[in-house]
C-alpha cells in the first residue's frame, strides 16, 4: 500500500503508460494481455535478476535498472556494474520509486514472482510479465518484446549445434543422471517434464535420461524430497548443488552436512564415487545460451566421461 501510494503521487510528473503506443502489442504468454510495447524500447527496467536479466544482456537491449539482490553468476553482475544499472534492491519487493525516477518506456518481470504488484508498476510505464515457460520460448518472447529478434541468433544455433552432438553421443551411455539441490532443512529436486526449469530442460536436449522419480509428464517442476525419499534419487550418476541462500558463503558448510549424513552414503552414485557438486550460479541462477553452454559442459565432464 505504502509504495502503491508513493507512485500515484509521482505519477502527474510522468507519462501514464496507459496512453496508446506506437509499438506492437503483445498478447502470448504475459500477464494480462495485450500489452502495447514501444517499437524500440531505450529505457528499460527488469524487475526479474535471474533469465529475463541474462536474456537481455544476451541480446544487447538497454537495460537501466534491475535488482542487483540474487545475481550469483559473477559475468552477468560484472557486465551490469559496468552498464551503472541502478540497483532495484530485493527482486521480491524491487523499489518503485527508483523505477519512477528513472522514467522507463518498458518494464519487465515475472508473472510469478511480480503479478501481485502488476497494477501499480503498469501505471509507471508499459509492463510486460511474463509466464513461466522453455526457456528458448521465452527467449524469443523477450527478443519480440524488445524488438531484438534478429540480434545473436547465430548464438542459438551453435548451442542447438552443440547439443545435438552431445545428444548423439549419449546414445551409447546405458546410465540414468540424478540431481538435486540442497537447501537449509531441506531438499529440492527439478524434474525432467514439459515444465522443467531450464537447466534441466538442457539436460532433455542432450538427451540425458533422468530416474523415474525425477521424471514428469504434467507440469510439475519441483520435487521436495525428505532424507527417507531422498533414496529415489538411485541414479548411476548424481549432480548437487548446494545453494543456503542469496549468499553463498554457508554453502561449504551445507554440502558437509548433507553429505556426511548415513542417508547420503547409500545412495548408489554416492558409493560408487559418482557424485559431482556443480556450479550453483550455473544451475540455479540461469540466464541464458551462455548458462547452457556450462550445462552441456558439466555433461561432458561429469556424464559422458563415465565409463
Amino acid at each position: 500500500m505504502r509504495l502503491y501510494l508513493i507512485v500515484m503521487c509521482l505519477l502527474p510528473l510522468i507519462s501514464s503508460a496507459n496512453a496508446a503506443c506506437q509499438g506492437r502489442e503483445i498478447t502470448e504468454g504475459i500477464y494480462n494481455p495485450p500489452v502495447c510495447v514501444p517499437a524500440e524500447a531505450r529505457r528499460i527496467v527488469t524487475l526479474d535478476p535471474l533469465l529475463t536479466l541474462g536474456l537481455l544482456i544476451e541480446l544487447e537491449a538497454p537495460v537501466i535498472a534491475t535488482p542487483y539482490m540474487a545475481i550469483a553468476d559473477k559475468q552477468v553482475l560484472d557486465v551490469v556494474k559496468k552498464a551503472k544499472m541502478v540497483d532495484l534492491g530485493n527482486p521480491r519487493e524491487p523499489s518503485l520509486e527508483r523505477v519512477v525516477a528513472l522514467k522507463p518506456d518498458l518494464i519487465i518481470g515475472s508473472t510469478e514472482a511480480h503479478a501481485a504488484i502488476y497494477e501499480t508498476v503498469s501505471k509507471i510505464a508499459p509492463t510486460v510479465f511474463l509466464d513461466h515457460t522453455d526457456w528458448k520460448e521465452y527467449r524469443r518472447r523477450v527478443a519480440r518484446i524488445t524488438g531484438r529478434e534478429g540480434v545473436a541468433e547465430d548464438a542459438l544455433a551453435r548451442y542447438e549445434t552443440r547439443v545435438a552432438s552431445i545428444r548423439e553421443r549419449m546414445k551409447d551411455k546405458d546410465l540414468t543422471v540424478s540431481a538435486v539441490r540442497f537447501a537449509p532443512d531441506r531438499f529440492v529436486v527439478f524434474l525432467d517434464g514439459p515444465s522443467a526449469y531450464a537447466p534441466f530442460s538442457v539436460l532433455h536436449d542432450a538427451g540425458v535420461k533422468r530416474t523415474a522419480y525425477e521424471t514428469v509428464t504434467d507440469g510439475t517442476i519441483v520435487k521436495r524430497p525428505d532424507w527417507e525419499e531422498l533414496a529415489n534419487l538411485d541414479g548411476d550418476v548424481l549432480l548437487y548443488v548446494s545453494a543456503s541462500g542469496f549468499e553463498s558463503g554457508p554453502d561449504d558448510a551445507l554440502e558437509k552436512e548433507v553429505t556426511s549424513n548415513p542417508l547420503w552414503q547409500l545412495l548408489p552414485a554416492v558409493q560408487n564415487g559418482r557424485a559431482h557438486r556443480v556450479d550453483r550460479a550455473t544451475w540455479q541462477s540461469f540466464h541464458g545460451i551462455a548458462s547452457a553452454h556450462r550445462i552441456l559442459d558439466d555433461i561432458e565432464r561429469y556424464i559422458l566421461a563415465e565409463q
